[in-house]
């Protein structure tokens, strides 16, 4: 089961750090990446990082903006929002990675609920 959460109002320019807490023993072997679904629109890869922390993958929409990672002993993967931009307005989901190209939403396969980020200008 994941559960995001961190989202809310923020200004543009501001930061932001989203948390997705993970239960089951298994968390350490997944990598897990995070999503976003603006409204009206399709969802998004934004970001992914590897079992270990060591890789890490980004959208070029947040590259240089955005940083993604995780504590395996607290079973949590973080994303550190900064610069953020009224583009960046959406819900931002995590997920466990399974298989495939990274970016597809099909290669994951177990979500979080979500957490609404808004970004006003």
């Amino acid at each position: 089961q994941l559960q995001a959460s961190g989202g809310g109002l923020v200004q543009a320019g501001g930061s932001q750090r989203l948390s997705c807490a993970a239960s089951g023993r298994t968390f350490n072997s997944y990598a897990m990446g995070w999503f976003r679904q603006a409204p009206g629109k399709e969802r998004d890869f934004v970001s992914l990082i590897s079992w270990n922390g060591i890789g890490t993958y980004y959208a070029d929409s947040v590259k240089g903006r955005f940083t993604i990672s995780r504590d395996n002993a607290k079973n949590t993967v973080y994303l550190q929002m900064n610069s953020l931009k009224p583009v960046d307005t959406a819900v931002y989901y995590c997920a466990t990675y399974n298989s495939g190209s990274y970016y597809r939403l099909l290669s994951y396969n177990y979500w979080g609920q979500g957490t609404l980020v808004t970004v006003s200008s």
